[in-house]
């Protein structure tokens, strides 16, 4: 007995480092991913806040069980299929492009020799994704503007005409979807670079003996040993398939009515839903 607990006093000794490293993220979704949990609950209630105590326990443990009433509500609206269509097609699209663009740029990265240039492009890839939203609505709207955009003033010196681009539902899956992918391709990058570092170079050595060129080598080489990598990211990204960046949805196209038809997600509905209803459940 006293020898296996002088076992475990010394395998913790040998991991603290690793178990330290592990403690934020595990911090991190303790409080951010399973405590939350427990509100799901809301969802199977008519949530009402209580004035003489308006705790967050209190409103759930006293609020009116309605069953599946709440989703009866959203799957009976006509708005239904419009967001669900918008939200599982962005994020397939997105999936896509994200796998052929993260792992096409983590090649060619991979190929620079010279170490200052590849390190000055992978800090210019990954910075935007550490800029809020609300940022790069005002980037957007600094050339979508209706009176002061540059693609419009461009558009008004050409042509005579612009483009109301924030009443113009049609161009707004291009622009999300440029937004998006400048946004977070550098994330999915960097892990593909890291993962392409992480081949062996005898691979690449036999492969060139044997007469492969450049492009065979990425083909029969690093593609397949990237397969591990994508399919992870892949089951990672389709388990939140039925989520939006709601920062995206909601800061970028301006709050615009007039382009819901492209642009209203199943986060931003629900939103507008509680703001205009007022109805919490």
């Amino acid at each position: 007995m006293f020898k296996s607990q002088g076992v475990k006093k010394n395998n913790v000794k040998k991991n603290l480092m690793l178990l330290t490293m592990v403690a934020p993220t595990a911090i991190w979704l303790i409080l951010l991913r399973y405590i939350p949990m427990a509100g799901i609950v809301i969802a199977f209630k008519k949530y009402k806040v209580y004035t003489a105590d308006p705790s967050l326990i209190n409103n759930i443990t006293h609020s009116k069980w309605v069953g599946l009433g709440n989703f009866k509500f959203l799957f009976t609206s006509s708005d239904t299929l419009l967001v669900l269509r918008n939200t599982v097609g962005y994020n397939l699209l997105w999936i896509a492009l994200g796998v052929v663009i993260s792992v096409s740029f983590a090649i060619m990265l991979n190929e620079i020799t010279s170490r200052f240039v590849a390190k000055t492009y992978q800090t210019m890839m990954f910075f935007p994704f550490f800029i809020s939203w609300v940022v790069v609505s005002y980037f957007v709207m600094s050339l979508l503007d209706p009176t002061s955009g540059l693609i419009v003033k461009q558009q008004l010196a050409r042509t005579g005409e612009a483009t109301n681009w924030y009443h113009e539902y049609k161009p707004w899956p291009v622009i999300l979807t440029i937004c998006n992918l400048w946004k977070n391709m550098g994330y999915q990058t960097i892990l593909y670079l890291a993962a392409i570092t992480g081949i062996d170079k005898s691979q690449y050595e036999a492969a060139a003996i044997d007469g492969a060129s450049k492009a065979q080598q990425i083909w029969y080489v690093t593609i397949p040993n990237l397969r591990k990598m994508i399919i992870i990211l892949l089951i990672m990204d389709v388990g939140k398939i039925f989520n939006s960046d709601f920062g995206l949805f909601f800061s970028v196209p301006q709050n615009s009515g007039t382009i819901f038809r492209t642009t209203q997600v199943l986060d931003t509905y629900v939103y507008r839903a509680l703001m205009n209803s007022q109805n919490i459940g």
